[in-house]
């Protein structure tokens, strides 16, 4: 069993324990192979099963690699990523951008436009703002917060395909892909392992997983599900292929203030962190997709959430667990799950 930290917790129950984690005598199953490196502020594991005759071993490299190429154009973290330098052209610029960028900023604005703004690669400046009040202990001041309230806004947005530029109307407009780039990279890392001959593969990096073909002789990768850690009863599991799964939640990110418990994830409506408790699993066919549908269904009520996901132009499974203030744990499913699914969800 491999653990995965994120807000939910998501554990892998793999043919074999992870590195420093007892395996079961028989266990260990042929041509499995294990890597783990430092990336995007969090560890990414690949799990193959390399075929005869393929360098499984270069194949992780390769994929690492892409992982790397694409922290260089997405991270917040790193001034000099293209991402960056994009949010540093004077309002209003219209600035060539690589395909990578421009992809993910078209699938995230897709996903701002259906969620209403739930899910917004342009919250930066709010997510900056909340970044630091969590680190000093002290709620934003009015000023600052509508600051940055009107720095952000997906509307101020715009993207000219013809073109592949990028046209951020607002002065002080910063990008925050937070919310999909752990998912988009997950997705271009299991790529990389296909095109190196590797099919039997997955890609973990924190709550997102991209999951390829079974191991051998399995239906599918078993993901089993804990929302809000062992508190919450016996972990449902799920077994699936060729798919992307998410999780997004408070569970590990959380942060009070004057008595106020908020989450890591910003609420579009209000600035601040969000106060419900709330867990969300989401699988669909890519992880880039289920890692922003995770965030925007954290902030959305029951029925926007059921409206989003029957909205979207591909299959999509949603899993919301809710603590209620007497402690009882409420589970809805939304949406109906992508043919990867082997077995039946909750």
């Amino acid at each position: 069993m491999v653990p995965l930290r994120a807000a939910v917790r998501l554990l892998m129950l793999l043919a074999c324990a992870a590195p420093g984690l007892q395996a079961a005598a028989g266990d260990v199953e042929e041509g499995r192979r294990e890597f783990v490196e430092p990336h995007m502020g969090t560890l990414f594991r690949i799990v193959l099963y390399a075929p005869p005759g393929v360098d499984g071993s270069a194949a992780a490299k390769a994929a690492f690699a892409r992982v790397e190429a694409l922290n260089r154009v997405l991270s917040d973290y790193d001034p000099e990523s293209e991402a960056m330098r994009l949010c540093r052209e004077p309002a209003g610029a219209t600035v060539p951008v690589s395909t990578d960028l421009f992809s993910v900023l078209t699938r995230a604005r897709n996903l701002a436009v259906a969620s209403g703004g739930a899910f917004d690669v342009t919250l930066g400046p709010l997510t900056l703002l909340w970044r630091t009040c969590r680190r000093s202990g002290v709620l934003p001041d009015p000023v600052s917060l509508a600051a940055a309230r009107d720095a952000s806004g997906f509307a101020h947005l715009q993207l000219d395909e013809a073109r592949r530029s990028v046209r951020l109307q607002r002065t002080g407009m910063r990008l925050d892909f937070g919310g999909i780039a752990k998912g988009f990279a997950a997705d271009a890392a299991l790529a990389v392992l296909a095109q190196h001959g590797v099919a039997r593969a997955l890609v973990a990096a924190s709550g997102d997983l991209a999951l390829g073909e079974p191991p051998p002789g399995k239906e599918g990768w078993t993901v089993a599900l804990e929302p809000f850690g062992p508190t919450s009863g016996p972990p449902s599991t799920l077994v699936l292929a060729n798919a992307g799964v998410s999780t997004s939640g408070d569970t590990e990110q959380s942060v009070t203030l004057g008595g106020v418990q908020y989450s890591h994830i910003v609420d579009p409506a209000t600035g601040l962190g969000l106060t419900r408790r709330v867990a969300v699993t989401v699988v669909a066919r890519q992880a880039t997709l289920t890692d922003g549908l995770a965030t925007a269904c954290s902030v959305l009520d029951a029925a926007r959430i059921r409206a989003l996901v029957e909205a979207l132009p591909e299959p999509a499974h949603v899993i919301v667990h809710e603590r209620r203030p007497d402690g009882s744990v409420q589970c809805i499913a939304y949406g109906r799950p992508p043919a990867s699914f082997t077995s039946s969800p909750p």
